[in-house]
């Protein structure tokens, strides 16, 4: 069995996701874990750290050994989470995430999503035309932050002008996953997921009694006409879509601005040859995905590129660390929307590949084609800003990102 590296112990890496510092720039941290086979190290208990791209894989695809599913323990107190310990997608195994999956995925066909262009590209430019009035553009308030989340409210049907309380309990959410292990969440974080929870709860029943063309009156008919979905479930999976959609889309829109304003050669050269968007997009996640990192449990013994690891261990799958992963991809650190893209982990893989892979690119090409078009002297404000990036290390977002336009 691999030594448990100790906090404060001789090594050779340093990995702490409640460290600003460290979120603001992970990747030198991810170079000496990709050198060897997985560590595991005490990040309060025991963690498996899996970086290098093999091994992610080998996780991802490996549903039989490692699993979603948080293992139980009857000590701890009942789930304070927005999902209230409903089963998601996102945390479940088969069969559970097979009927779940099943159910959800006729709304997100290639057709559903095509569908959704002309009116993705209607809220763009109406946030575009409010950037020129204001004479500038904060792409995260103006930009990044409004369109997914209106586009999912469209989606489930609800007034797209309430986006701004949605982003902010969805904020609010997220940053919890900042709070150290062992320390109570804040109290901002539980008002935010009542607040939700109450809000969608009321949309359900309100679509229970007066159904329409959108996705919460498709999953109620579905739960009630085949039970295929339970209430919680339901009103659990809405909530998903609301967080997982919006903020990880928001951040893919963030960071491809970031890197694209950091090397404005690229910037340049995606104006001049708007046919590399779709390259653009591939580069812009696997350079730096809105997605740092997600988590697996071992069912039962198993080695791993090396390393035994025990049954029941946490194990962080670091996504953006195997997509800077030399064994991969040339010259990692790189950012080339040139690049032929090889097959990078940012949306995972495997059975939990995300099923909204494809509007978030939409959502991501039409966002930063738009503001590259409507300012061709778009640059940074300040090109050696210090970002800051807000309280989640799962899901790697900016707090704000100052372009110039004139």
């Amino acid at each position: 069995m691999s030594e448990v590296i100790a906090p404060g112990a001789a090594q050779d890496f340093y990995f702490n996701p409640w460290d600003e510092n460290f979120r603001a720039n992970p990747y030198p941290h991810y170079k000496p874990l990709l050198a060897g086979p997985p560590r595991i190290l005490d990040l309060f208990g025991p963690t498996a750290m899996v970086t290098r791209y093999a091994d992610v894989m080998a996780v991802l695809r490996d549903h039989a050994h490692f699993s979603s599913e948080r293992p139980r323990d009857p000590s701890e107190p009942p789930n304070e989470g927005p999902f209230a310990g409903a089963r998601t997608m996102l945390f479940s195994d088969p069969p559970t995430h097979t009927r779940l999956r099943r159910l959800v995925s006729r709304d997100f066909t290639p057709r559903r999503i095509r569908d959704l262009e002309p009116r993705i590209r209607e809220i763009a430019k109406n946030l575009i035309d409010h950037a020129v009035r204001k004479c500038e553009l904060e792409v995260m308030s103006g930009f990044a932050n409004a369109l997914p989340v209106m586009v999912i409210a469209e989606m489930l049907g609800v007034p797209p002008d309430h986006y701004e309380q949605f982003k902010h309990w969805s904020d609010t959410v997220v940053s919890g996953d900042n709070t150290l292990p062992g320390t109570p969440l804040p109290q901002e974080f539980h008002s935010a997921t009542k607040a939700l929870r109450s809000y969608f709860a009321e949309e359900i029943e309100r679509r229970r009694k007066k159904p329409g063309a959108d996705l919460i009156s498709a999953l109620v008919a579905a739960h009630d006409d085949a039970e295929a979905m339970n209430a919680d479930e339901l009103l659990a999976f809405v909530l998903l879509l609301l967080l997982a959609g919006n903020e990880t889309t928001t951040n893919l829109i963030g960071n491809g601005m970031f890197a694209l304003g950091r090397n404005p050669a690229q910037m340049n050269l995606l104006r001049q040859r708007p046919e590399l968007m779709a390259r653009a997009i591939e580069e812009i996640l696997r350079y730096d995905g809105p997605v740092q990192s997600t988590v697996r449990f071992t069912k039962k013994d198993t080695r791993l590129g090396g390393t035994e690891l025990p049954a029941n261990l946490g194990c962080f799958i670091i996504l953006a660390a195997a997509n800077r992963d030399p064994a991969q991809f040339e010259d990692p650190d790189r950012f080339d929307i040139t690049r032929e893209p090889r097959d990078h982990v940012a949306f995972g893989e495997g059975i939990h590949f995300c099923i909204g892979a494809p509007l978030a690119r939409m959502e991501g090409a039409i966002a930063i084609g738009a503001m590259l078009e409507r300012f061709p002297r778009l640059r940074l404000k300040d090109p050696a800003m210090k970002p800051a990036y807000k309280g989640s290390y799962f899901l790697r977002g900016l707090e704000s990102l100052p372009f110039a336009i004139d």
